[in-house]
């Protein structure tokens, strides 16, 4: 079984006030923690419970056009998926660190705070579709531990009547297999098939599925599985909200949001 879990997904947005609404709206959950830092790499950024996860999408500040988030949003054509942020165990973390290492793969960012955890954030052009960060965080024993992106008591905000987690994360792609497999290999995680007959890593309580990229925008982080508690509500807010666009799908922020 695997020992790496998606603890956070990252979208990007022109407008995230309206992706912040929608999302509370449709799904009744709330904001837990804007990070006053961000402000310092020019972008502004929500962070919401689902469950024992965290969905979090930034924008650029107003004015600011020459930064890794806008020129993301012109290269994807709009709105979606940004970031796969994965929680290891502390005692592990060195070998995946090693292991990016020995792949020469570039490390662009590596964020953390003493005492609470680390992590690096690898080059999407060596392992492509969504920006992947590693990084182990303490609590790491509970399943709704600290984790400290998400301020102190995050816990307090999460909310389940409607939605109680991410179960899969959906990288579109021109070849599916080939880039499953240079996931597998940067996670040492076998590349296996889900029941629709995609390459998948099945991690811990969330699956990396790998999918052709059909709706004309390329490669890229293009949807998630949700796991809801009371989906009538949701699509009926969805509904409600104009975001709904199909019969268990909602989409916002230009990401396909599958209930299961």
């Amino acid at each position: 079984m695997s020992e790496i879990r998606i603890r956070q997904i990252c979208l990007v947005a022109h407008d995230l006030d309206r992706v912040q609404a929608q999302t509370e709206s449709v799904f009744g959950v709330e904001l837990c923690w804007r990070d006053p830092a961000t402000r310092k790499i020019r972008l502004n950024h929500t962070l919401i419970p689902f469950g024992n996860q965290i969905l979090e999408c930034v924008s650029p500040q107003p004015g600011e056009y020459d930064t890794p988030a806008e020129r993301y949003l012109h290269r994807r054509g709009g709105d979606g998926g940004y970031m796969v942020i994965m929680q290891v165990p502390e005692a592990s973390y060195p070998s995946y660190r090693a292991r990016v290492e020995a792949l020469r793969i570039p490390i662009i960012a590596e964020p953390g705070e003493d005492g609470k955890g680390h992590g690096i954030q690898l080059h999407p052009r060596e392992v492509p579709g969504a920006i992947p960060e590693i990084r182990w965080n303490v609590e790491e024993d509970r399943p709704d531990g600290a984790w400290w992106p998400a301020g102190e008591n995050w816990q307090r905000k999460k909310y389940t009547d409607i939605v109680d987690g991410i179960r899969a994360a959906e990288i579109q792609c021109h070849d599916p297999a080939g880039v499953a497999a240079r996931w597998g290999e940067v996670l040492d995680e076998p590349v296996v098939t889900d029941a629709e007959g995609n390459p998948a890593l099945a991690l811990d309580g969330s699956d990396l599925r790998f999918v052709p990229a059909r709706d004309g925008r390329g490669l890229g982080l293009g949807g998630l599985d949700i796991s809801a508690t009371d989906p009538a509500r949701a699509l009926a807010n969805a509904e409600a909200e104009g975001c709904r666009t199909g019969e268990n799908l909602i989409t916002i922020c230009g990401m396909r949001l599958r209930l299961v």
